[in-house]
């Protein structure tokens, strides 16, 4: 089953993402309650291994998180890493250049933010946001942005090549679902906060922005990259999909826990 499934939502390399035609509803005859269960198992599954990458500090683990406004790219992290031992999880959430930022080369400041060896890194928004949003609200020239596919695809494999595993998750909201996810932070005052008025702006832009999504999706998914298309309309079915991508990841990996020092095992601690 999970060899199937992951199959289904990844994008094969040279192949474009078709989103118009991918289930955002989907829920691969999961059950809600079973589903919520199993997602603690797997939880439970990528503490061990997150432990013994942390270890080993060998090789490392990045997971890229993109999607539309109100997709659950937070959500997604709070349900997975919650319990993960947080030193060994680096989340990073890319707001608009400012400051240095702005007078570097767009790769500047992702590049800092990789993770180190031993650590599972987690990019809330990324790199994508400049051959999307940038594309979108026509910030720099075609000329600019479409030679950021083939930087991008370079920059992926240099990580790959120097140790760190990438995996690419895209959150698939429909249109009306984040019509209802934005109207509930304007009416919940415990949400307001989360929104903001250029929300409404993208929002007018949906059919720009899922052109640019699935442009992006399909001249970059690599078979050391792959992107992954996540049903993101009801969140249990959006967090338990990314947990098991990220779990056939790690287990591929399959981290090692170092040898101990010769003849510990005979210490007695007094």
């Amino acid at each position: 089953m999970a060899s199937h499934l992951l199959t289904q939502l990844r994008v094969r390399p040279g192949t474009a993402p078709d989103l118009t035609n991918r289930d955002t509803d989907e829920t691969f005859g999961w059950d809600k309650v079973e589903a919520k269960a199993e997602l603690e198992v797997v939880k439970q599954r990528l503490d061990a291994l997150q432990v013994r990458l942390f270890a080993e500090r060998t090789r490392s683990l990045l997971l890229v998180l993109q999607a539309a406004d109100a997709a659950g790219k937070d959500g997604t992290i709070r349900s997975i890493f919650s319990g993960l031992n947080p030193a060994g999880v680096r989340v990073t959430s890319f707001k608009v250049p400012a400051g240095r930022e702005v007078e570097q080369d767009y790769l500047w400041r992702v590049h800092a933010a990789c993770p180190a060896k031993g650590e599972i890194g987690v990019f809330n928004r990324s790199h994508y946001e400049d051959v999307i949003v940038v594309r979108v609200h026509h910030i720099v020239p075609k000329a600019v942005w479409s030679k950021r596919y083939r930087h991008i695809n370079e920059f992926e494999r240099m990580l790959v090549d120097e140790g760190t595993t990438v995996v690419k998750c895209f959150l698939h909201v429909s249109e009306e679902e984040q019509r209802q996810r934005l109207q509930e932070r304007i009416d919940n005052p415990e949400k307001r906060w989360k929104f903001r008025a250029g929300d409404l702006e993208d929002r007018a832009k949906w059919p720009a922005f899922q052109a640019a999504y699935a442009d992006a999706l399909t001249a970059t998914s690599t078979s050391s990259a792959p992107w992954y298309v996540i049903p993101a309309d009801r969140n249990w079915v959006r967090n338990l999909a990314v947990a098991k991508v990220l779990l056939d990841t790690l287990e591929r990996l399959d981290p090692q826990l170092p040898a101990p020092d010769i003849g510990i095992e005979q210490i007695t601690v007094v």
